[in-house]
């Protein structure tokens, strides 16, 4: 169809911005984990919205930050090869707090890489539930303002909310009238184009990140060893077995994850398998190790062994 669109978005910003849970928002299913952790999403997820008129591919990219890691120098390669190739980019502001040095070091950056771009940036102001009225205008004059600081001129500004679905549905056709005519990416009926073993990783380090404090978040990584149908099964009820090692950089931060007695992870196991069914429609079991990697974030080859 001639009137038929499609292309790549995506949102960026400072690392808990609320980008996760909007990108799962507008495609209507769970294809990002999230946290309340800074810095849960550690690769360019793709969540895909497809309707009869256009097909709008989201890109969730990881917050952009001053790296102290390789890790992070990583994570931020990513954001900045993700927002050069989009048709449409929105950096995502959090209503609850002020508008900071954070929002304007990655504005700036934006506004370096897409300066000269005839193509659009949003400007989305994100959890405005969290807060009144009031604020939400507040925050709605500070971007304005972060855009002439940072010689950005937004094409559309936006306050949504994911979690009550506020302008959600309106960012969505803004968002679609910027994207050039042609056809669908990908096949109808997919969410994302995430390998389930990717997935399936992510929502155990989801289940993982809840409830640890200090530094355990950052340093908790996922790896699937296994994952496959057990093969003398019956038809009628199938059992995919997936052996997964939670790696972390210490001996304390191990004992942490594990919790008294292996509690804590027992019910990081109960969190993840929940998630894991949902997504695969099957019944799962699940096996859970952790061992230590000293200091992977700063460690070439290991983060080449954890997939980064």
């Amino acid at each position: 169809m001639s009137d038929h669109r499609s292309g790549l978005t995506c949102f960026v910003g400072r690392p808990n911005a609320g980008k996760s849970t909007l990108t799962n928002a507008i495609v209507g299913t769970k294809v990002a984990i999230t946290s309340s952790r800074p810095q849960t999403t550690r690769h360019v997820v793709r969540g895909i919205l497809t309707r009869p008129d256009a097909q709008l591919v989201i890109l969730d990219t990881p917050g952009l930050h001053k790296p102290k890691t390789l890790l992070g120098e990583r994570l931020n390669d990513l954001v900045r090869q993700a927002w050069s190739t989009v048709d449409v980019a929105a950096l995502c502001v959090s209503a609850d707090a002020p508008v900071g040095t954070g929002d304007a070091y990655v504005a700036a950056e934006l506004a370096r890489a897409r300066g000269g771009s005839r193509r659009a940036t949003f400007a989305i102001v994100t959890k405005t539930d969290l807060v009144s009225a009031t604020q939400v205008a507040q925050r709605l004059a500070e971007v304005a303002e972060l855009g002439e600081q940072s010689g950005m001129e937004w094409a559309e500004v936006v306050p949504v909310s994911a979690v009550t679905g506020n302008n959600v549905d309106l960012l969505t056709r803004l968002l679609i009238e910027r994207l050039p005519p042609g056809p669908a990416l990908y096949p109808g009926g997919e969410a994302t184009d995430e390998p389930e073993e990717t997935l399936v990783g992510e929502f155990i380090r989801e289940a993982a990140l809840e409830g640890v404090t200090d530094e355990v978040p950052h340093s908790i990584a996922v790896v699937i060893e296994e994952m496959a149908a057990r093969e003398d099964r019956p038809e009628d009820r199938p059992l995919v077995d997936i052996y997964a090692v939670i790696f972390v950089e210490r001996d304390s931060q191990k004992a942490i994850v594990i919790g008294k007695g292996g509690y804590r992870l027992k019910q990081v196991g109960i969190k993840a398998r929940r998630s894991i069914e949902a997504l695969l429609g099957t019944p799962v079991y699940l096996d859970l190790r952790v061992k230590v990697a000293k200091d992977w974030q700063r460690d070439p080859k290991q983060l080449r062994r954890l997939g980064f």
